[in-house]
């Protein structure tokens, strides 16, 4: 049996939300929006990865007036310039929204990285020294006073998937399917990642050919839903974070970061449309990995 190894390295390591100590994988639903891209130089070679901050803002006359929400992407291994202009940006809100399926109030220390083993957490250090990036949770100042851990805990997301009956090894099977059909119909070529390995420039051919399998958001969405068309892994997880935003608000908080995987966004956009009467207005695309060199 053949699997799109490049789809599912991709998904498990870059869009799997960050974990601590253990191993599911994150996801996404497809909408118009584009939250992930590949930037082109003039002459049409790849430049950079780059993921979107997308502002949203309540709409005059709601209970939502004068009040923004950035969606701020992320991909969780990248450049340390990247992450480092990302800290920089998260330290202007009043509150930080932040992933992290752990224990409410979980925060996330430097010497508690040391000991985490999950698969995912394996795959990510993997891709990171292959890729000769950086990985975020090492990066980001997740001690910063305005963040606010906006996620399910483990006891949440396991009765979630129990009251759909859903679990993981069904998800991992309905993906497995995903990635033959996108292999058949032409979407993936495992080749461009064969001859990646092989390159005298491993590491920025292997970035160029992972990074155009990220920016196919649609791509990404393929068999994360069940049956009825829910999982826990992106919607049940963004109604818990939409309400702790509502949490925020009620509190009086102005200007509101959600810092989650940008595969959680397009999602989390209808939220913020339809539940709090938001429109987008402007957005600033990030740099993540360059494409054109270490």
């Amino acid at each position: 049996m053949r699997c799109c190894f490049t789809f599912l390295a991709a998904f498990l390591t870059l869009f799997a939300y960050p974990t601590h100590g253990r191993a599911e994988i994150a996801d996404t639903k497809a909408q118009q929006e584009q939250y992930v891209r590949v930037s082109q130089t003039e002459q049409g070679q790849p430049k950079n990865l780059e993921t979107a901050i997308v502002r949203f803002e309540g709409t005059p006359k709601t209970d939502f007036a004068g009040i923004t929400v950035d969606l701020v992407g992320v991909v969780h291994i990248g450049g340390g310039d990247y992450y480092a202009q990302l800290d920089r940006r998260l330290a202007e809100y009043d509150v930080v929204l932040y992933e992290l399926v752990a224990p409410d109030g979980t925060r996330i220390r430097p010497e508690d990285l040391a000991g985490r083993r999950s698969l995912i957490a394996s795959m990510q250090s993997g891709m990171r020294d292959v890729l000769k990036l950086e990985y975020q949770l090492e990066r980001i100042n997740y001690l910063a006073e305005n963040f606010r851990h906006a996620d399910m805990s483990p006891e949440e997301f396991a009765e979630d998937m129990a009251r759909r009956g859903d679990s993981l090894p069904k998800m991992i099977a309905r993906l497995f399917g995903a990635s033959l059909a996108m292999q058949a119909s032409g979407k993936s070529n495992d080749l461009d990642l064969i001859r990646a390995f092989f390159s005298k420039d491993r590491a920025v051919m292997l970035r160029r050919a992972m990074a155009a399998q990220l920016a196919d958001m649609e791509m990404l969405n393929l068999g994360l839903d069940d049956a009825d068309g829910e999982n826990t892994i992106i919607k049940g997880r963004n109604a818990k974070a939409m309400r702790i935003l509502a949490e925020e608000v009620q509190a009086g908080q102005k200007n509101i970061a959600i810092f989650y995987g940008a595969g959680h966004l397009p999602d989390m956009a209808e939220r913020l449309r339809t539940e709090f009467a938001m429109k987008a207005s402007d957005t600033i695309w990030l740099p993540a990995w360059n494409l054109q060199e270490l």
